[in-house]
Formats: structure tokens, C-alpha cells, sequence
């Protein structure tokens, strides 16, 4: 099994319950690189996992390696302006 279906497979529970729990706020997509290597050399992913984080306004921030949800969820607010109350309810 390649390294990038091990990381997928690790992360994609945690990347399908943020994407469920911030649907109204952002998008969350997941790409194969070793399928999408052109897309992958456009961004500068060289690792796996890599997450890129995309604001509407201001520069793009990379993040590598295996991140628990806590860090997920601050780097959204910190580099995303984008967060949930601890309820659950957005802001």
C-alpha cells in the first residue's frame, strides 16, 4: 500500500468530520498527490500528509505531518477566520 493511502486512511475520519462540522464556514478537499502530482508541484507539497490552508484574502499557509484536531481547529480560526463557539455554534 503506498504511504500516501496509509495517511489518507488515518486522516480521512478527522478531515470528514471537520469538513462536517465547518460545511457553512469553509471547504475541505482532500487530493491524492501520487494521482494529482502537477497540483502537488504547484503548491510545493513534498511530504505527506501536507495540508494547505487557503484564506479568501492573504497567503496560504502549509502545515505538515500528523496534526491532532485541536491544531486543525486553530489554524481555521487563526489563518482562516474561521470558528465555532464551544457549543458548537458558529460565529
Amino acid at each position: 500500500m503506498p504511504t500516501g493511502a496509509v495517511h489518507a486512511r488515518w486522516f480521512a475520519p478527522v478531515l470528514e468530520e471537520l469538513a462536517k462540522d465547518f460545511k457553512d464556514k469553509m471547504d475541505v478537499y482532500k487530493v491524492n498527490t501520487e494521482e494529482e502530482q502537477e497540483l502537488a508541484s504547484i503548491f510545493g507539497i513534498r511530504s505527506i500528509p501536507s495540508f494547505l490552508f487557503v484564506p479568501v484574502d492573504g497567503k496560504p499557509q502549509m502545515a505538515m505531518g500528523a496534526l491532532p484536531k485541536e491544531t486543525f481547529i486553530r489554524a481555521f480560526k487563526d489563518v482562516l477566520g474561521v470558528e465555532k463557539d464551544v457549543l458548537g455554534v458558529e460565529k
